[in-house]
């Protein structure tokens, strides 16, 4: 297959390093290389400047292909450079480019630190996945956090827990449960998906008696869809979907907001989860953690969520070439 882009995310975090921790690991076994600037990498990594991703796969075995984007300034690990945020940006853009007119197969992203964004280039996006739908060209896309144990969608993200109610509405949730549906099918490979569909409310509501939402909003919604024959179990109460026996009824869960969605994965497989941007023209995951700023340049950055991001691109990417 053609080479998955790797993006730097915040050079200041842990990005240099898990870059050179993934070649390390996945040099033998799928082609990708990183967009960056060399200068940026932990001293002694072995890299390979590459021309154009087509030599990626000829010199990932001589070090980590590097398609160059140079930056300005100093890098100092554990501090942002607001000089660094523009270029940041501009490798993000440069890997859908890429992904785009087909010399990517897919894209994997380093995390990047969106306060230093917005102070550095008025980043204007929440995070990578609103950003993503931009470059993609989409109205909405969908996070989903995906592991061997568990995959979850919020229906809203990042957004205060006080504007959940306000921003849930049946479009939403209806375009929710549709590219998830399209999504399971097209990249992982699931002919007939099911899927499991929170309450807003503890005990979903309970009959009205703890709210009418479940009622008035998400259950007509779920009908609809059914009638359409899509698998849909709900609204379900979320402190009843995610022991071990519940989670053998679906394929993936639906949550209402952010955290209902979020805890249960990162408790039950906090270093092997992985973020997808469900819904775009491309495939794009990205390891399920931040900058780690704390503990960048140390050299001691878990790179089990990034491993597992761009062995699950390699995979999305068979099963939509399916």
């Amino acid at each position: 297959m053609k080479p998955v882009a790797l993006t730097c995310g915040e050079p200041s975090g842990v990005g240099p390093e898990l870059a050179a921790k993934t070649w390390a690991a996945l040099r033998d076994r799928l082609p990708f290389f990183w967009i960056g600037d060399p200068s940026h990498l932990p001293p002694g990594t072995r890299h390979v400047e590459i021309a154009s991703p087509a030599q990626a796969s000829e010199v990932i075995d001589r070090g980590l292909p590097v398609l160059v984007h140079p930056f300005p300034g100093t890098l100092s690990p554990g501090t942002p450079n607001p000089d660094h945020a523009a270029h940041v940006i501009a490798a993000i853009e440069e890997a859908v480019t890429l992904v785009s007119q087909g010399a990517a197969s897919a894209i994997c992203t380093a995390p990047i630190h969106k306060q230093a964004l917005q102070d550095g280039a008025g980043f204007a996006f929440p995070g990578h996945t609103e950003f993503l739908a931009r470059l993609g060209g989409v109205n909405r896309a969908v996070m989903m956090l995906a592991s061997d144990q568990l995959r979850v969608v919020p229906t809203t993200i990042h957004i205060a827990l006080s504007e959940v109610p306000g921003a849930l509405t049946a479009d939403l949730l209806r375009d929710t449960i549709r590219i998830t549906h399209a999504a399971l099918i097209a990249d992982f490979g699931i002919p007939a998906p099911r899927l499991a569909v929170a309450g807003l409310n503890p005990h979903a509501g309970e009959s009205g008696k703890m709210g009418r939402d479940e009622i008035d909003l998400i259950a007509p919604v779920l009908a609809e869809l059914r009638a359409e024959g899509l698998s849909l179990i709900g609204p379900m109460s979320a402190d009843t979907m995610f022991h071990a026996a519940a989670r053998t009824g679906y394929d993936a869960a639906i949550c209402m907001y952010h955290d209902q969605a979020l805890i249960p994965i990162k408790t039950l497989d906090f270093d092997r989860g992985v973020n997808i941007t469900l819904g775009l023209p491309f495939i794009r995951t990205s390891p399920d953690h931040g900058t780690a700023l704390d503990i960048a340049g140390q050299g001691i950055a878990n790179p089990t969520s990034i491993i597992e991001a761009m062995k699950l691109a390699a995979q999305m990417v068979a099963a939509r070439n399916r």
